[in-house]
């Protein structure tokens, strides 16, 4: 065979074999967008005028410890417990300026929604409605197994953006999904792409209309896109409530996570700052566990949150309405995800119906 007949051979087998790889890693795709469930919104209900749950006496644990654990000061906590870290992620070098830094950003103008935009902004989108939107996105969140970062932002950006542009409620659903598409883009390794957006919601959007409202989104954000989540504070604030219960850490994660995720919910919670909301979920976190503490006793969680029990009162009985679904009880998604094994079940966690007065009364250590 002449040298040329080889190298055609050589040439032709190596097209036909990129052709059958390009044609499996297709049908891959294909397989794995088909397994995703689809939901399409549709015409947002005004749930204004769903009947509320009955407020019902939940059980108050009154079981007293046996072995009280001495309240650690900062004279007795070998420095600080982030130089005691050997997770890298914690920045134990520098994680004081970087945390001084985000309670800067967070107060600035172009990092917070308005607290009142759908009074002076919108025209045709609710509290109610901008509630089935969250609460939507955290089952889109579950289904592509995206990160928590990545849920929070994207509701930032959905309020960021109905604060400065006008939406139809046909077309909230598409801000969502094309506010996920940017939260996955600057947050995930491996984020979902456009056409996983259009099927999620059985193509009730073109990939062109979540291009363009991305771009919309992006320009009305002036490419703003990292600014500090309830999330962001959560994880060193946990740590810190950890310090003094001698108890399984993954569950007062667990806990403080579900209750900040219940806070999305409500869009009253706008008007507190992210810090605030970490904070109050901690809080709320450590009565549910030891009712009979106090639950600033530690008095490490008012040095790193720098918030005194009483000026959390307003934000922890609003998250504790959450968690007894006196607020937003028809939005079962989060509580759904919290119910699971793998989050150890805290959102079946008892707690008293009533927040006692003296909870919010200053601790004098």
């Amino acid at each position: 065979m002449a040298d040329d007949d080889k190298e055609n051979c050589v040439r032709m087998t190596r097209a036909a074999t990129k052709r059958k790889a390009a044609m499996a890693a297709a049908t891959i795709d294909e397989e794995r967008i088909n397994k995703k469930k689809r939901v399409v919104l549709g015409e947002l209900p005004n749930l204004c005028n769903i009947k509320k749950p009955r407020r019902k006496a939940t059980k108050v644990i009154t079981t007293k410890q046996k072995n009280p654990v001495s309240i650690p000061t900062l004279a007795n906590t070998n420095l600080d417990i982030d130089t005691r870290s050997d997770d890298p992620q914690m920045c134990a070098p520098y994680v004081t300026s970087i945390f001084e830094y985000l309670r800067q950003l967070e107060g600035k103008a172009k990092s917070r929604p308005l607290i009142d935009y759908i009074d002076k902004i919108q025209k045709d989108v609710t509290s109610s409605m901008r509630g089935v939107l969250v609460d939507w996105l955290v089952e889109v969140a579950e289904e592509y197994k995206l990160l928590s970062e990545t849920l929070y932002l994207a509701v930032s950006y959905i309020d960021r953006f109905l604060s400065l542009k006008t939406v139809n409620r046909q077309r909230l659903q598409l801000l969502g999904v094309a506010s996920m598409l940017i939260a996955s883009k600057y947050e995930e390794i491996t984020p979902p792409n456009v056409n996983d957006f259009c099927y999620i919601t059985d193509h009730t959007y073109t990939k062109q209309e979540i291009v363009k409202m991305e771009a919309d989104i992006l320009l009305a954000l002036e490419f703003e896109l990292g600014n500090p989540t309830s999330n962001t504070f959560l994880r060193r604030f946990t740590r810190v409530a950890q310090e003094d219960f001698q108890m399984s850490p993954l569950q007062m994660e667990f806990l403080c996570s579900y209750l900040s995720e219940l806070s999305m919910l409500d869009y009253n919670s706008l008007k507190f700052l992210p810090s605030i909301v970490a904070a109050s979920a901690v809080f709320l976190a450590r009565f549910i566990i030891r009712p009979k503490q106090h639950p600033w006793q530690n008095v490490m969680l008012e040095e790193y949150t720098k918030y005194k029990a009483g000026d959390l009162k307003e934000c922890v009985r609003m998250i504790h309405d959450l968690y007894l679904s006196r607020k937003g009880g028809a939005l079962q998604a989060i509580r759904e995800k919290y119910k699971q094994h793998k989050f150890k079940c805290v959102a079946t966690m008892p707690v008293s119906p009533e927040l006692p007065l003296t909870v919010f009364e200053d601790v004098n250590i």
